[in-house]
């Protein structure tokens, strides 16, 4: 997708702001980003803790790839304020109507052939930290896109109070997952199933080794 370089320089600018106040004042801490592509198209699969990951994640990534978008598909509720709304925009978010949005799907689909997207599968935030079940249209999204899909697990995020200061969390970025043996498969609601069930336990499995290392 064509963006202006004003743009991303804005992008690159405010992200930095973002980024010292995560990392900086706080102990936010980015690890695997050796695993996100460079170039193409990549979903960025994370678990939905707290809303700061919205503004974080796109911090973690464009730390190690400048002048680069992350995209982000946003409840249409966040652009009903025309100021937030249009600070969201700018850095790649867009609305997203509750129920079956087909023209935000197509939107998804055609940003993964050559972007970065980022995207919740659970569909819901649960400030519990409690990894929920995903949701089966982004299995549907994988095997019909199929972009390079990197689990992204975030901790600690729920907790943090806003101001604050040496708060801590993470996120990790984990290997890109495999699905040649699934698209092979019919395009069918069970393998749709699958392929999501396959991305929520890789993000369960760094979950798990986060709370070993604790």
């Amino acid at each position: 997708m064509k963006v202006s370089l004003l743009r991303r320089l804005w992008v690159a600018l405010s992200i930095h702001v973002v980024g010292f106040y995560a990392s900086t004042i706080n102990r936010f801490r980015i690890l695997g980003s050796e695993n996100i592509p460079a170039h193409g198209g990549v979903l960025l699969a994370s678990n939905h803790i707290s809303g700061y990951e919205t503004v974080f994640l796109p911090w973690a990534v464009l730390k190690n790839h400048p002048l680069q978008m992350v995209w982000a598909p946003a409840k249409e509720e966040l652009f009903k304020n025309r100021l937030l709304g249009f600070f969201f925009k700018s850095w790649g978010a867009f609305p997203v109507k509750r129920g079956r949005d087909l023209r935000a799907g197509k939107v998804i689909h055609d940003l993964l052939q050559t972007e970065k997207v980022m995207l919740f599968p659970e569909g819901t935030r649960n400030k519990d930290g409690v990894l929920g079940k995903g949701n089966r249209g982004v299995g549907k999204m994988i095997y019909e896109a199929r972009p390079v899909v990197v689990p992204t697990a975030l901790s600690g995020l729920n907790h943090w109070k806003f101001p604050g200061v040496g708060q801590e969390g993470r996120v990790v970025f984990g290997k890109p997952l495999n699905f040649s043996d699934l698209y092979q498969l019919e395009n069918s609601k069970e393998t749709h199933i699958q392929i999501v069930e396959r991305v929520m336990g890789a993000i369960a499995e760094q979950l798990e080794h986060r709370e070993q290392a604790a």
